[in-house]
C-alpha cells in the first residue's frame, strides 16, 4: 500500500511540475508581482530571467511555499558560498529530494551548469 501511495504521489508531482504551459497560464503581471526587483549583479539578473523562462515557478514561489519551498526560505537556509552554489545547481540539473521533504524536484538536464549556477545565485540573493 505504501508503494502504491508513493508511486501515485510521484506521478501526481511529475504531472503538476511538468512544463505545462497550456494548463498553467501565469500572466506576465502576476509573475512580476511575485518577484522582487532583481539586483545589479549580471549573474543574479540572468538567474531571474532563466527562472521565469523555465518551469521553476510551477513549483516554487518567491515568498510562499508551493509544491516546493519558497525561494526566500531556500535563501535563509543556505549560506551564499561557492560550495552551496555548486551543490544546489547540481540539484537543479539532476533533480532530487530529501532536503525539503520527500517530494522529488524534477531534473533539468538540458540546463548548463553556468545557467543553473546563475539561478542559484538569484535565489540566494533573496536572503533578508
Amino acid at each position: 500500500m505504501k508503494k502504491l501511495i508513493l508511486v501515485l504521489s510521484t506521478i501526481v508531482f511529475i504531472v503538476a511540475c511538468g512544463n505545462n504551459a497550456s494548463t498553467e497560464k501565469t500572466t506576465e503581471t502576476e509573475t512580476k508581482a511575485e518577484q522582487p526587483a532583481a539586483p545589479e549583479d549580471p549573474d543574479v539578473e540572468k538567474g531571474l530571467t532563466l527562472i521565469t523562462q523555465n518551469d521553476c515557478l510551477t513549483c516554487h514561489q518567491v515568498e510562499t511555499a508551493g509544491i516546493g519551498p519558497a525561494y526566500t526560505a531556500i535563501a535563509e537556509k543556505y549560506p551564499n558560498n561557492q560550495q552551496v552554489i555548486d551543490s544546489l545547481s547540481g540539484k537543479i540539473i539532476k533533480g532530487g529530494s530529501g532536503n525539503w521533504g520527500q517530494v522529488m524536484m524534477t531534473a533539468h538536464p538540458t540546463l548548463s551548469e553556468d545557467d543553473a549556477k546563475a539561478m542559484v545565485k538569484y535565489v540566494l540573493s533573496l536572503k533578508k
